[in-house]
């Protein structure tokens, strides 16, 4: 690859986030409840990590499984809570009954980041139409990711839609970062990069004992090693 991929390591807590600094993430993703796939950390959790480490930090704005937005006002007062505490990095995403973006609700939220970058999470995995998801939300403030596996089923089964999506960049809807993550595997990263994906999201992946252990600096290091390197794993 031409430049350094972006590495982010999903991190539950403190050890989570140092030992991924220390095998090289460029950026966590703060979540709490991996149960529930993920839901937002606390305030006294992110500052807990802020202090620890200083990768970047994205913070999840999720209420609950699944991928309604659930009361949009809880929500912002949460988003308000936490950017009062330093938090400067977002992911958040919210479908309706439909499986159309909630525009109504990412509208809402954003507008308290104060321009504040964040991702758009895996819900376009289950959006009815992903396309229309990306133009739905083209344009918005702060917007310059898409976490996706490219099928809710996983990386494996989504590849052939990266890797078409990667060749749609600078379409509308398409220019966001593409945040590989969900059941990504080493021996995804050559066909990725080859297709200029440079963004890739772990979280298991860090974690020899499972979920119930803590990141690992050396599974993240391996991750490092083969993302600078550029090359097919053997």
């Amino acid at each position: 690859m031409s430049k350094r991929a972006v590495l982010e390591v999903i991190a539950l807590d403190v050890e989570d986030a140092v030992a991924a600094q220390a095998g090289g993430a460029d950026r966590l993703e703060l979540v709490t409840d991996m149960a529930a796939d993920g839901l937002t950390p606390s305030v006294a959790t992110f500052a807990g990590i802020r202090a620890a480490v200083d990768v970047d930090l994205r913070v999840m704005l999720r209420p609950a499984d699944g991928f309604a937005a659930g009361d949009v006002s809880r929500l912002v007062a949460v988003a308000g809570e936490l950017r009062a505490a330093g938090a400067e990095e977002f992911v958040l995403g919210f479908l309706d009954a439909d499986g159309a973006v909630d525009l109504a609700a990412v509208e809402q939220v954003v507008s308290v980041l104060e321009g504040c970058r964040w991702t758009f999470h895996r819900a376009m995995d289950r959006a009815a139409d992903r396309n229309a998801l990306r133009r739905a939300l083209d344009g918005l403030p702060g917007l310059d990711t898409f976490l996706t596996a490219g099928s809710a089923g996983g990386v494996d089964d989504g590849l052939p839609t990266l890797l078409a999506e990667a060749g749609l960049r600078g379409e509308p809807g398409y220019g966001p970062r593409i945040l590989v993550g969900g059941g990504l595997r080493l021996e995804h990263v050559p066909r990725l990069a080859a297709a200029g994906i440079d963004g890739f999201h772990i979280g298991g992946a860090a974690r020899p004992g499972g979920w119930a252990g803590p990141v690992a600096a050396r599974a993240v290091e391996e991750w490092r090693q083969v993302l600078d390197a550029g090359v097919p794993v053997a």
